[in-house]
């Protein structure tokens, strides 16, 4: 049942504060002790589900590395396929089915899933049992790949390309329900709804109606049509989603002649897709601030399919990977995003105002209203939070940030001038349920070290660095209760570098114990602190050189105690795997196979099964990233 006053499940409000108020039991352990009892939102907030203490081994067998076109999992699980792109998200009966030839409409693709499933959050309906075996998923779908999306490609590229193409990106909400051992998509579903690049979506916070927002489409600077580029996500302690906007500059053309904050938003003078043929707001030289309406965190309320999404431009902009949310004692909630280009900067936003249990109207705005910080690392394993506000050391009107919307439309100009720490392409943030620890991926940086650029350093200590690495820190203050999720100064060290420890070449060696891995991205924690690791070795190098041995993307498990590694998955040939999630009894997870079949080159449409025919096999087909349900083939939890 609902609480009408809510519109959440009722367990929400009192199973983060029994969270809250346990953390000294979880941390300090208790004999045959559980939290069962707060299986509703447990998966939404990382709350252990066993005793607090951690284990000391990972509970399955590794798989080995592989390079075929499938998903490989460890002995004792499955992987189920249960949401592919172009299928109907289920908003109402007799949705359109996807046609192997990708020959559906634009208007049918705005009722289908999208391409290139990301970032991913279970948000379960009721508590205890019921809210593991029923919820929702909100995902992302980063991008397209206009050659599989269309059964002749890019040719005679036209308005109606465009719209479809621009339906194909922005977030899924479905309803999803474990059935006889098995997870069904519920059709048709009342939560089920898709938003993508033309839906209208509300701009709130410090840069609403500021001048640099202001459009000949929307004078106020108020209202955006659309999101896209949403990479990682995060999740809210009242009950929504984000969609992190990520490398959106791909989208716009550029006029060749960029201003400097253009260039340091990195606009090209091209564009990913064509849009821009047909879509005048993606043409700089037209409209130059429809440009800075992209690059947010979005928030999505994921129970009301009728509910305006909501940009919170407090967050600021630039390439987001993910919002991890960490609540403090006083219940202010800190989200921690890294922004994935090289040499960018890690940031933490921390809300003004505690969150209030109970009271949906009070958190209504949380996200509008705080304080952002880029960080500084130091060399001797010290950090400083610096904040990103206007009036404050060199965030001034003479130093073009006349108010706190420019400081927030060019945060990464601001960053720069305070002195964050540029770093090795900072991607998905996840937070330990009890420790309060932060760990963040570091993909990789082939240039650092190249003429011309920085060299190591001590948070980034390989030149080249060609396998990327985990980095994690400690809040000042941060006590047995909890995380100090307020504090300006932390304390960090380097968790793993991912490669060969036996490797002769230094940017290759890694210090990982355990399982070969590199480039790692998404992260995630379950329900007793194991930490889940994903990778994304980007298709041009993919079982190539130094990659050859290391094969196909994978999900790993790491203890954080010991710091060993264990391969658990590996995906099908050219994807990335990503967008972990899970139930709140963590008999569920699950995971994103995104871009099956992407190769060194880009997609020749004649020939959509080149590298991969993942998951269909379907010989007039083409691969399709797709949702799995993982589970242990005997009901227990994953990974013990």
């Amino acid at each position: 049942m609902t609480n009408p006053h809510s519109g959440r499940p009722p367990a929400i409000g009192a199973l983060i504060e029994a969270r809250l108020s346990r953390r000294d039991f979880l941390r300090h352990g208790a004999a045959g002790a559980t939290i069962a009892g707060a299986g509703g939102l447990a998966s939404l907030l990382g709350a252990c589900a066993a005793p607090g203490t951690a284990p000391s081994t990972l509970g399955f067998v590794a798989v080995p590395p592989s390079t075929d076109d499938t998903v490989r999992i460890a002995p004792g699980y499955s992987a189920q396929v249960l949401f592919r792109w172009g299928d109907p998200v289920g908003r109402t009966e007799g949705m359109p089915a996807f046609r192997m030839d990708a020959s559906n409409t634009a208007d049918e693709q705005a009722l289908q899933a999208g391409m290139h499933h990301d970032g991913m959050q279970y948000f379960p309906l009721g508590a205890g049992a019921a809210g593991a075996t029923h919820g929702l998923l909100a995902m992302n779908h980063e991008y397209v790949d206009e050659q599989l999306l269309f059964p002749d490609g890019r040719a005679g590229y036209s308005a109606e390309k465009v719209r479809k193409s621009q339906h194909a990106v922005g977030v899924s909400v479905i309803e999803v329900r474990l059935q006889g051992g098995a997870w069904e998509v519920v059709r048709p579903s009342r939560y089920a709804r898709r938003i993508h690049a033309g839906t209208p979506i509300r701009i709130a916070g410090p840069a609403a109606g500021a001048e640099p927002m202001k459009t000949a489409f929307d004078p106020s600077g108020t209202l955006v049509h659309g999101t896209f580029a949403g990479c990682a996500h995060g999740w809210t302690p009242w009950g929504t989603y984000l969609t992190c906007e990520e490398n959106f500059q791909f989208t716009f053309r550029g006029t060749g002649k960029n201003t400097p904050a253009q260039s340091r938003d990195r606009l090209g003078t091209g564009g990913r897709q064509r849009w821009a043929d047909h879509d005048e707001r993606f043409d700089v030289a037209r409209h130059p601030n429809e440009f800075h309406r992209f690059g947010w965190v979005v928030e999505i309320d994921p129970h009301d399919a009728d509910a305006r999404p909501v940009k919170r431009t407090a967050l600021g902009r630039f390439s987001h990977e993910g919002a991890a949310p960490s609540v403090g004692l006083d219940r202010r909630v800190a989200f921690y995003m890294g922004d994935d280009q090289p040499f960018e900067y890690i940031y933490k936003f921390v809300t003004r105002d505690p969150w209030q249990p109970g009271a949906p109207a009070r958190n209504r705005d949380l996200l509008d209203h705080g304080t952002l910080y880029v960080a500084r690392f130091e060399a001797d394993g010290s950090g400083t939070w610096l904040p990103l506000v206007h009036g404050q050391g060199p965030l001034t009107a003479g130093r073009g940030f006349p108010d706190q919307a420019h400081v927030v439309v060019h945060a990464r100009l601001a960053a720069e001038a305070l002195g964050a720490t540029p770093m090795d392409r900072p991607e998905w943030c996840a937070v330990h349920p009890v420790s309060g620890d932060v760990y963040c991926t570091l993909t990789n940086n082939a240039a650092r070290g190249g003429p011309g650029q920085r060299g190591a350093d001590a948070a980034n200590p390989r030149a080249d660095n060609r396998m990327g690495h985990i980095i994690r820190w400690t809040e000042a203050g941060s006590t047995q209760h909890g995380p100090e999720v307020t504090a300006t100064r932390f304390r960090w060290d380097i968790f793993a570098l991912a490669g060969d420890p036996s490797s002769a070449e230094p940017s290759l060696r890694g210090n990982a114990a355990g399982d070969v891995f590199g480039s790692p991205d998404g992260l995630h924690f379950d329900t007793r602190g194991i930490l889940w690791v994903l990778t994304d070795i980007s298709p041009s190098t993919l079982n190539r050189g130094a990659y050859e041995s290391i094969g196909n993307n994978m999900m790993l498990a790491a203890d954080p105690a010991d710091g060993r590694f264990r391969r658990f998955l590996t995906g099908p040939r050219g994807c990335e795997v990503t967008g972990l999630t899970g139930t709140p009894d963590g008999r569920t997870f699950f995971v994103n196979i995104q871009h099956p079949g992407e190769g060194a080159k880009e997609t020749d449409p004649q020939q959509p099964r080149a590298v991969s025919n993942w998951p269909d096999f379907d010989p007039a087909g083409r691969p399709r990233s797709a949702t799995l349900a993982i589970r242990k083939v005997d009901g227990g939890m994953v990974g013990w």
